[in-house]
């Protein structure tokens, strides 16, 4: 069985966040590695993107079910974005794999993840 997730944020919601809070903020939502491969405020709003798009694709939110830090973002040698969970997550849900995809333009960033579940 497959779910699907898909999220939108506007780009400026995240400059605004790094204004207000910087990188304080973003330890509420990524983890250092993550901050380290997400340079610009674009790719911040796409992982903010892919994780709430992940949560939705497995049916929970963001919760106490599925935190925030239970969602981790890497990239492929060639630079592509991966996405998986947890170990104690992925038995949880009973997960196969996950398939992230995100794109920015024009201001926006949205992700979209397609959960397989075994």
């Amino acid at each position: 069985m497959v779910e699907i997730g898909i999220d939108l944020i506007a780009i400026k919601r995240i400059e605004l966040f790094l204004q207000r809070f910087g990188e304080r903020g973003l330890l509420k939502f990524l983890t250092p590695e993550e901050i380290a491969i997400a340079k610009t405020t674009q790719s911040i709003a796409g992982f903010w993107a892919a994780k709430e798009a992940c949560s939705k694709a497995l049916k929970c939110g963001i919760s106490k079910d599925l935190a925030f830090y239970d969602i981790l973002i890497s990239k492929s040698p060639k630079g592509a974005p991966l996405l998986t969970l947890t170990q104690d997550k992925l038995l949880a849900f009973n997960l196969y794999s996950l398939s992230l995809s995100i794109t920015h333009d024009n201001g926006l960033a949205i992700a979209i993840v397609a959960a397989n579940f075994k």
